[in-house]
């Protein structure tokens, strides 16, 4: 457990060493670059809510579209045609899958992102050079929340931490985050993975 959390406070400083000036970003700020993110890729190392860590690559084409390729045992995350569906390479069964929109990840894969919108943002707040946004939906608050970091200068998503209706937290730390990209609508083809894996 202890090289667990010395390994976890390695991440957390190589993901956010940035220098010091940078200030608050405003939600305005925050919701254009969002929405700017048409479509964008990153290496990802995720914390999950048991200690374990994953590592893989993430590509996002909103809106609602993301594929989450893990390294470590050929798990595949595919969010697409409203859905999001867990692909276990170690299971038989059919992957299990979820309405997107009870998920917190829809937050930042909808169309038309407002972080000003009434009781969508729940907490605001700044440490060092991070701005840490965290949302739900304002209208189900019982699907749980993702807390965003965002550094400035320019403006760059960090990392999210996402809570589950069960409050288990799960941590994504992005890396190399690139925008821009043409990515073919069939990477997140749940239909098409599915297909794939008979």
């Amino acid at each position: 457990m202890k090289q667990i959390r010395i390994l976890l406070a390695a991440i957390f400083t190589l993901a956010l060493a940035l220098p010091a000036s940078a200030g608050k970003v405003s939600l305005n700020q925050i919701s254009s670059y969002l929405n700017s993110l048409t479509s964008a890729s990153a290496d990802f190392t995720q914390v999950n809510s048991d200690g374990s860590i994953s590592t893989g690559k993430l590509f996002i084409k909103r809106p609602g579209r993301a594929r989450f390729q893990y390294n470590n045992d050929k798990t595949l995350v595919l969010a697409s045609a409203n859905r999001v569906a867990v692909f276990d390479p170690k299971s038989n069964q059919p992957p299990e899958q979820y309405p997107l929109v009870k998920t917190p990840l829809n937050l930042i894969l909808g169309r038309n992102i407002d972080l000003n919108r009434n009781g969508m943002v729940v907490g605001y707040t700044t440490d060092g050079p991070k701005t840490i946004v965290t949302a739900q939906d304002p209208q189900h608050p019982e699907y749980g929340n993702i807390q965003l970091v965002f550094t400035d200068g320019p403006v760059e998503l960090r990392q999210w931490v996402i809570t589950n209706q069960s409050g288990e937290k799960t941590t994504t730390i992005l890396n190399n985050l690139q925008k821009g990209g043409n990515f073919a609508t069939s990477m997140f083809s749940i239909d098409q993975a599915l297909a794939q894996r008979r």
